[in-house]
This record gives structure tokens, C-alpha cells and sequence, in this order.
């Protein structure tokens, strides 16, 4: 993992536990879980924005309506 060893795993989540606190680290983690699904289902879908440029009787219609 990484070329990480079990103790240096264990050293960084004692890190990660002195500075956030023990009530943070699950809110961490699962902001982080939750950062790395998204950014997963972002980049095997296709685009969620449609940037196809609109036709001229398109913009004059929702202008007259805003």
C-alpha cells in the first residue's frame, strides 16, 4: 500500500487522532468517502452539463420570460 509499513500507518493515524480529535475522524472519513464516490461516478459518467451551444429563437425566448 503505498510502500507504507503497518507502523507507519499506525504513526499517521495517531497524527491524524492528536490533531482532529477522535469526534472528527469519522466526519473525516466519510467526507472523504463520500468526495472519492463522486469524483468516481464523475469520471465513468457522461457529462452532467449540456454545453451544446442554443439556437437564436431559444435565447430570445428565455430572455422575454426572465
Amino acid at each position: 500500500m503505498f510502500g507504507l509499513g503497518t507502523n507507519e500507518i499506525i504513526l499517521i493515524l495517531l497524527v491524524a487522532l492528536v490533531i482532529f480529535g477522535a469526534g472528527k475522524l469519522p466526519q473525516i472519513g466519510e467526507s472523504m468517502g463520500k468526495a472519492i464516490r463522486n469524483f468516481k461516478n464523475a469520471a465513468k459518467d457522461e457529462d452532467a452539463i449540456d454545453i451544446t451551444p442554443k439556437k437564436d429563437g431559444e435565447k430570445k425566448d428565455q430572455q422575454k420570460h426572465s
